[in-house]
């Protein structure tokens, strides 16, 4: 730009003055006139952070529900409102015992008893048993098992399912029968439960009636004396 425009520029501008008493009248007319109405904004979507808030509030709303209905109904009522009673349930009845051989023949006191024949047993040879059942300890005990000396019997041994220390243990001939007898010691007891006494022996080959057999259990417990007996039946 050469020097004689910068000269006129500069008397242009030093010549200008503002209308001041134009630029008020604008500025009131302005202010009288009512601003024109702004378009409405449209709602901001919610944050997402939001959105999960939301649905988790729901969410356990729903289950807080469900957990006060079912409390209401009650452990004994279904989701449908009927209540049901519940019936009592009978206690099942108890099983027999089991029984070794014949049926234990009622007893008297704490006792009870049963004879029988080892299933072991031969043409040649046989093992009478006898159980015997307390049901309180016993100071005394005497078992004797009588085996009808027919068909060539005589001993071959015994044995019992207590200590063999605890009793004195015969075998002998008497009055036609080969007698076991087992006795407790003094001093020694039978403690509760179930006992078993056994006699063996030889006999002729074939089976043996064993009609004539029997036993005796005599003992006493804290109640006093008690005793029990039976026989083997038709064994063999």
């Amino acid at each position: 730009m050469d020097e004689e425009l910068r000269e006129r520029l500069r008397t242009a501008a030093a010549s200008h003055r503002p209308d001041r008493a134009r630029m008020l009248a604008r500025i009131e007319r302005g202010m009288a006139q009512e601003p024109s109405a702004r378009p409405a904004r449209a709602p901001r979507p919610p944050m997402p952070w939001l959105r999960i808030a939301g649905a988790t509030v729901a969410v356990c709303g729903v289950l807080t529900a469900g957990a006060v209905a079912v409390t209401s109904a009650g452990p004994e009522q279904p989701a449908g409102g009927q209540r049901v009673a519940a019936e009592p349930v009978s206690p099942a009845p108890a099983s027999p015992p089991a029984a070794r051989g014949a049926a234990l023949p009622a007893g008297r006191g704490p006792l009870w008893s049963d004879g029988s024949l080892n299933p072991s047993s031969s043409d040649y040879w046989a093992q009478s048993e006898v159980v015997v059942k307390t049901a309180e300890p016993l100071s005394e005990l005497t078992v004797e098992l009588r085996v009808a000396l027919n068909g060539g019997v005589n001993t071959t041994g015994s044995w019992r399912s207590l200590p063999e220390q605890d009793f004195e243990v015969t075998a002998r001939e008497e009055e036609g029968y080969l007698v076991y007898r087992w006795t407790l010691k003094p001093g020694r007891s039978v403690p509760t439960g179930t006992h078993t006494f056994a006699g063996q022996y030889n006999h002729a080959e074939g089976v043996r009636d064993t009609g004539r057999d029997d036993y005796t259990a005599r003992a006493r417990a804290a109640g006093g004396p008690a005793s029990v007996g039976g026989d083997f039946g038709d064994t063999r």
